[in-house]
């Protein structure tokens, strides 16, 4: 069913009224019944297609800084037994809830510690995300968009890329969907767990991204936010549910999370950021980029919204509009951030994604009758998990290429404590099976120097391309450099191509032994 056209008098003249009536009668007119029906081949493709780009190729070294760190605490956590309070290098790690150790914690406990096995955890949260999106999509936009949605989303550098890394992104992404998804379909109690378990994930900013577009949408389709209270307490009551045990045992164990975790990590990043700060349009080459080869629809999409004619308007359902709503609502509120990274807007894709097969399905136009591109694409995506990135991580490893020279120094010197300066270097932690590699940031420069006259020797790994030649500046006479090696790495051919790739490793650039010529009685 159509809407009638309003005559332009019949228009409202205040801004919103009129803002709701584009919304529903020009964008999204149109109320159709469409096939849902679940098809078999379908489902197998978008389960048997993200699993042969996903788990086959999870075995490569883990990537400095937030692999190794992500690795390794629910190791330290494991290994002490405390699921409260998350660990680092023995230190209480405070920036994130632990449902994301805890998942890595119960993979290394059925497989073993190893890198693949902390990585299952985020693959199987994007492979989930795709079977989603498909089998909440038929509903919203029949079954031939849904699927072309979902392939084209199990073809995203973006998303895919996320799934083969150690990030909390990718999980955070899952339940995001879902929350977005089970709230349209009015299942509370499934977008209540979905916002719960998000909380416990990356901390209220999971239900900042799934309710403002159901409001939203409820609002334009209706005029009205009447909402009744039980439901409210009741998805509430949920979500504290989930979460207080946690929360209420970290802050009893760590007094000071409170401020640190909400304040600093949450209010602060968004309102007065202190780490990666970008401008707002940060996010629009992130798109294009992270959602091929469905951004290559974009253009077509663009247009298709503003045609008038009963062809294209046909096809513009309410379902459609709110898929562009929770998409656009994830990119919006993360550009207004003032902290911004690539992997913060994984939770548009799904959404995004279905609106670009939406238009792939309703104008069939898009990749050609047989989808020569996409069969390309798909072969690109594999040379790359399979091939590409296991190379780029043996070559940008700490723990790849370097790993013979530090495995050499710490096997002949079992005595000499290992230390990070001025940046911490996890993974290397994580491959040693070690929890006493902390780091030491330059600023505290005298705090680490009293570290080191508290040995006799030290293998001090160092992080930054300078960072040696300023410890040697800062050592005291009786602490002396008795070897020094440098990861410098130089790919054959022309040397644009090293700094294309990089010179060192990730968060590693030399290694140096530091010996006390004067050691304190008591030894170290």
């Amino acid at each position: 069913m159509t809407h009638t056209a309003t005559p332009l008098a019949a228009w409202p003249t205040a801004l919103v009224p009129c803002l709701r009536r584009l919304w529903t009668h020009v964008l999204f007119p149109t109320s159709t019944t469409l096939d849902s029906g679940l098809r078999l081949r379908g489902l197998a493709i978008l389960l048997i297609l993200p699993a042969a780009l996903l788990y086959p190729c999870m075995t490569f070294h883990l990537l400095e800084p937030d692999e190794g760190r992500y690795a390794e605490i629910p190791r330290e956590m494991l290994t002490r037994g405390d699921w409260i309070v998350p660990t680092l290098q023995g230190e209480p790690y405070l920036d994130k809830p632990p449902l994301l150790y805890w998942l890595v914690m119960l993979s290394y406990r059925l497989f073993g510690v190893h890198d693949w096995a902390a990585r299952l955890v985020p693959a199987m949260s994007v492979h989930g995300t795709i079977v989603l999106s498909y089998l909440f999509g038929r509903r919203m936009l029949g079954e031939r968009a849904a699927f072309r949605g979902a392939l084209l989303l199990t073809l995203t550098p973006g998303l895919m890329g996320m799934g083969r890394l150690l990030t909390i992104d990718g999980l955070l992404t899952f339940w995001v969907t879902l929350g977005v998804f089970a709230g349209w379909s009015g299942w509370l109690f499934g977008c209540a767990l979905a916002c719960a378990f998000g909380v416990l994930t990356k901390g209220p900013v999971a239900i900042l991204l799934v309710i403002p577009p159901l409001l939203v949408h409820r609002w334009l389709f209706t005029g009205s936010l009447h909402l009744r209270w039980k439901p409210i307490l009741a998805f509430g009551a949920i979500i504290l549910a989930v979460n207080i045990p946690w929360y209420v045992g970290v802050w009893i164990e760590q007094p000071e999370f409170g401020g640190y975790f909400f304040v600093q990590h949450n209010l602060q990043r968004f309102l007065a950021p202190f780490d990666h700060i970008e401008p707002i349009w940060y996010y629009a080459p992130v798109l294009l980029i992270g959602l091929l080869p469905g951004a290559l629809l974009l253009p077509g999409l663009v247009r298709w919204l503003a045609a008038g004619d009963p062809q294209s308007t046909q096809g513009r359902t309410p379902e459609l509009g709110f898929l562009l709503l929770a998409g656009g609502w994830c990119v919006l509120f993360f550009s207004l951030s003032g902290c911004k990274l690539p992997t913060y807007v994984l939770s548009a894709f799904a959404p995004l994604s279905l609106a670009l097969g939406a238009y792939w399905a309703r104008t069939n136009r898009g990749f050609g009758k047989r989808g020569g591109f996409l069969w390309f694409w798909t072969a690109f995506s594999a040379v790359n998990g399979y091939l590409l990135l296991p190379w780029y991580a043996e070559y940008r490893s700490p723990m790849g290429a370097p790993a013979a020279a530090l495995r050499q120094a710490c096997s002949d010197n079992p005595a000499a404590a290992l230390r990070c300066y001025p940046r911490p270097c996890d993974s290397v932690a994580f491959y040693l099976g070690r929890d006493d590699v902390p780091s030491t940031r330059s600023k505290f420069v005298h705090l680490f120097i009293q570290d080191l006259l508290s040995r006799e020797r030290t293998i001090v790994l160092l992080t930054h391309n300078h960072s040696l030649e300023a410890l040697k500046h800062a050592l005291p006479p009786q602490l002396r450099i008795v070897r020094e090696e440098s990861f410098r790495q130089r790919l054959p051919g022309p040397a644009f191509l090293t700094k294309l790739v990089g010179e060192t490793p990730w968060g590693l650039c030399h290694l140096a032994i530091v010996e006390n010529i004067a050691p304190p009685q008591n030894g170290g």
